[in-house]
């Protein structure tokens, strides 16, 4: 499902730049493992923050292209990753929703907890999913109209039925996180496979409302996906 180690023949996606001078960049460490672990970084006014890294060869050299980096951002609990890493190397914090404190002991580094907005990047939090299995935040700015979300939708394979462009976690699938139906982003960044950046507020709702129609099929292929043949 996933490779280990740092990534040497890493893939960039989503580079980009806003009208309001945000610009962004993203990673996947091991472009040929299944999950297709996906990482991020923001500049914003020249402060770079670091979405739930995977480490690869060159990040910091990809990092400090986009100026300096302010903090690291993991939005959901399972996504430690390499964030305590990045964190250290450039002296900065990893920065939680404080919905999410619980985890801070976790990693070995120091950490920072964030309500409404992280910092002053005009990138509010909300909570998408807080329950005893599993806690994510997403982050959306409406002058950028970048909406960042971990895991509770994504592009790899196994997220997608159907022609969809963006597709609803499988495990979330009957049970689809309504909370997203907010947003009308013009791009939609995840931590699992490339992000949307054309028609994203379309693929979203799509995604959301197509989700537990599609689930059968989705299930059927991921079965012949990951069992064995």
């Amino acid at each position: 499902m996933k490779d280990s180690g740092t990534g040497s023949d890493w893939l960039e996606i989503d580079r980009f730049e806003c009208e309001t001078g945000t610009t962004g960049v993203g990673w996947i460490a091991h472009p040929d493992e299944t999950m297709e672990r996906a990482s991020h970084a923001l500049s914003v006014d020249g402060d770079v923050w670091v979405f739930d890294p995977v480490e690869m060869s060159g990040l910091d050299d990809l990092l400090t292209d986009l100026g300096e980096v302010a903090g690291v951002v993991v939005l959901l609990d399972r996504h430690k990753r390499d964030a305590a890493a990045v964190a250290n190397r450039h002296d900065v914090s990893v920065f939680l929703p404080r919905f999410m404190a619980d985890i801070a002991d976790e990693f070995d580094a120091p950490v920072e907890t964030f309500d409404r907005e992280l910092a002053d990047t005009g990138y509010a939090v909300h909570e998408i999913v807080d329950n005893f299995a599993w806690s994510e935040a997403a982050l959306y700015s409406e002058d950028d109209g970048v909406l960042v979300v971990p895991e509770a939708v994504g592009t790899t394979e196994y997220f997608l039925a159907g022609g969809e462009r963006l597709g609803v976690h499988p495990a979330l699938r009957l049970f689809p996180p309504k909370k997203l139906a907010r947003f009308a982003p013009d791009r939609v960044l995840v931590g699992h496979g490339a992000g949307v950046h054309n028609g994203a507020d379309t693929a979203l709702d799509d995604a959301l409302s197509g989700s537990r129609s599609r689930t059968p099929a989705l299930y059927a292929k991921n079965l012949k996906l990951f069992l064995p043949g």
